[in-house]
């Protein structure tokens, strides 16, 4: 909450204080308790006669009860992260010397950040600034112009950490020709100097000019509602990497316990996949099961 600093992570903090996932974390445990109650019931008190089932096979319905449980994770493990709303959408300005690089990243940030100059490897670094539009947490990044040749040594340096760069970009802008851009990440192609003879670009291409100021509010406006995908919607909890990790690794282990015939095998499972729930609260109760176990059936009477 103290550190957000946009209305988007406000809301998104709040949601997360107020318990969101904590709740959702507690249901899909008692859900995974019972399926463990179940299981251990059907292994070792199979013939008391409240327990129903053999000691040879799972209970009935037990595979459609994970099923349920594994959609449910799966949807939030589909739900944008957190990363891109704490840091803010990562968009990387790529392209040569002297494509315009530097003076869309001002005009963009609405500062002068950047150094602009006719000569080519002005800039040597990496330049990040973080800004809001629309409400919306933003990391623009400027980087050294890409070329093979002629480049010094500071300058070289420089141009293997904007590839850096555009490798872990959310998204690229490509101010060089057409079809040059970095491979592997999302990328716009960017015709930045308009109303200059700029690098060919195709008819598909954004064109904006940072000096008269043509195209850069419909390039604002396309960036947010780009990055708006990416993020969680205003005042939904948004899983960081490691609460990522854990429903992932509870939605493995129940896929595999689904897919197991021994009752044994699925109840080991079961068990991993409450303890990688328990992970996201910091709880290990080892007895949770048992308790599960013995108010459920009437065993020992």
């Amino acid at each position: 909450m103290l550190s957000a600093e946009t209305e988007l992570q406000r809301r998104s903090a709040q949601a997360m204080a107020g318990g969101v996932l904590s709740r959702a974390a507690d249901e899909w445990r008692s859900g995974i308790l019972v399926l463990s109650a179940q299981v251990e019931a059907s292994l070792d008190f199979a013939d008391e006669g409240d327990v129903g089932g053999e000691g040879d096979a799972l209970p009935p319905g037990f595979v459609d009860a994970c099923g349920g449980l594994v959609m449910t994770l799966g949807e939030w493990l589909d739900r944008p992260r957190a990363e891109p709303l704490r840091e803010g959408f990562r968009v990387v300005l790529a392209g040569p010397p002297n494509a315009g690089k530097s003076s869309l990243f001002n005009a963009l940030i609405e500062s002068e950040a950047a150094i602009i100059s006719a000569q080519p490897g002005t800039t040597r670094d990496v330049l990040v600034s973080g800004v809001a539009l629309g409400g919306v947490p933003f990391s623009f990044v400027d980087t050294a112009g890409l070329r093979d040749e002629g480049a010094g040594e500071i300058e070289a340096i420089g141009i293997a950490r904007a590839r850096a760069e555009a490798e872990r970009a959310d998204l690229v802008l490509w101010l060089g020709p057409e079809g040059l851009g970095p491979i592997g990440r999302p990328l716009w192609e960017i015709a930045a100097q308009c109303d200059l003879a700029g690098p060919g670009k195709g008819p598909d291409a954004m064109r904006v000019s940072a000096l008269s100021g043509e195209g850069l509010d419909a390039l604002r406006d396309a960036l947010i509602a780009t990055a708006r995908t990416a993020m969680p919607a205003p005042g939904a909890a948004a899983l960081n990497q490691r609460q990522a990790r854990c429903l992932g690794d509870a939605r493995g282990a129940l896929e595999r316990a689904m897919r197991e015939h021994d009752p044994l095998l699925a109840a080991e499972g079961l068990r991993l996949a409450r303890r990688a729930i328990d992970a996201l609260v910091g709880r290990a109760d080892t007895e949770a099961m048992l308790d599960a176990l013995f108010g459920r059936f009437c065993i020992g009477k």
